[in-house]
């Protein structure tokens, strides 16, 4: 599937992986839409590209979401791919006075239940097109969790079941393709207290792998080291936890 000449809708396009996929997607002239909370961080990003629009919406926001869509809706009718890359995550370990209600209620809100409110309400307009696209964005932490991230792991791991039965409904009754983006640790600002900067690779790589991945159909996009810690979480998943979690 070529993603030339088509509308495309990023949420957390502002920075990191987002950005990065939102620039090569403008230069191969497709119009990208971006979604972002911050109304400051989105205009400048899609100031900075060709062909580009920002849309601030908060996507835990019911009210927020259903404006979105309405305006999709009215004014881009003609959206057909859909990037569900916004994430959130919190930095901490399981324990008595660790807060892992909370901070998981928040990273399900925007890892999980977010994505499918809003990849449910643009169904209607994606269908409509003669060929369209999902992408969410996992992790590699939902084949093994990081104990320092233990709830955002779980969102993962949940986004990616919910990717992989989405695929199989969709493909009966649309022409829907749904892929699957699963970055290993990536040097954005998100990941910056857990790493990323000394140890991620760079948002722009991962941004090509997903370009590669839809061009050749890859529906499982395994990018980096995600592809060989796949197949060892497989045949040793406890070897697998334990690789994530030393040091």
């Amino acid at each position: 599937m070529k993603i030339i000449n088509k509308t495309v809708l990023i949420t957390g396009g502002g920075s990191g992986i987002g950005y990065e996929a939102a620039k090569l997607l403008s230069i191969d002239g497709n119009k990208v839409i971006i979604v972002g909370r911050t109304e400051s961080k989105i205009q400048a990003a899609a100031q900075s590209l060709d062909n580009a629009v920002a849309i601030r919406c908060d996507l835990n926001d019911e009210d927020d979401v259903r404006k979105l869509i309405a305006t999709i809706s009215e004014n881009y009718p003609e959206l057909s791919v859909l990037i569900n890359n916004a994430g959130a995550a919190f930095l901490y370990e399981h324990g008595e006075k660790a807060g892992a209600f909370e901070k998981a209620t928040a990273e399900f809100a925007t890892n999980y239940f977010s994505v499918i409110r809003l990849t449910e309400g643009l169904i209607p307009i994606l269908k409509a097109q003669p060929e369209a696209a999902i992408v969410n964005v996992s992790s590699i932490s939902a084949f093994a969790p990081s104990t320092y991230l233990p709830t955002y792991a779980d969102s993962k791991a949940a986004l990616r079941s919910y990717t992989l039965s989405l695929r199989y409904t969709l493909a009966k009754h649309t022409a829907i393709k749904v892929f699957e983006l699963i970055p290993p640790l990536v040097n954005t600002e998100f990941s910056k207290e857990i790493g990323g900067e000394q140890n991620g690779m760079p948002a722009s790589e991962v941004a090509e792998a997903l370009i590669n991945g839809f061009q050749n159909e890859e529906y499982e996009i395994q990018v980096g080291q995600t592809a060989e810690f796949r197949k060892y979480y497989l045949s040793d998943p406890e070897g697998a936890f334990n690789i994530m979690n030393q040091g």
